[in-house]
């Protein structure tokens, strides 16, 4: 197998490994966002901000490997942080109610 290729195949395999990451905290702001009507958890909150966190360190180390370029890494941050940002818009909202 030719360097490029392997380097291919490294990258690809990164960026499966953040998408999951990416899913897995995306399905729990949909889990929050569905269950806002019924409650409001400080710890539910506290778990995404520490997902997030450890999320954004794995996407700066994948960029800084050259696993993932930093365009495509920035994307899969922002992407979660607008979706995050509107879980708080609504428990603000909440919370005003």
């Amino acid at each position: 197998m030719a360097s490029s290729e392997l380097q291919e195949q490294l990258n690809m395999k990164a960026i499966s490994l953040l998408q999951e990451d990416a899913d897995k905290i995306q399905k729990l702001i949909e889990v929050q966002m569905e269950n806002l009507a019924t409650r409001y958890c400080p710890l539910y909150e506290e778990v995404l901000d520490t997902q997030m966190y450890g999320f954004s360190r794995e996407v700066d180390f994948a960029v800084r490997a050259g696993l993932l370029p930093e365009a495509a890494g920035k994307q899969l941050v922002s992407q979660l942080e607008r979706n995050l940002a509107l879980l708080y818009e609504a428990l603000n909202k909440k919370e005003a109610e």
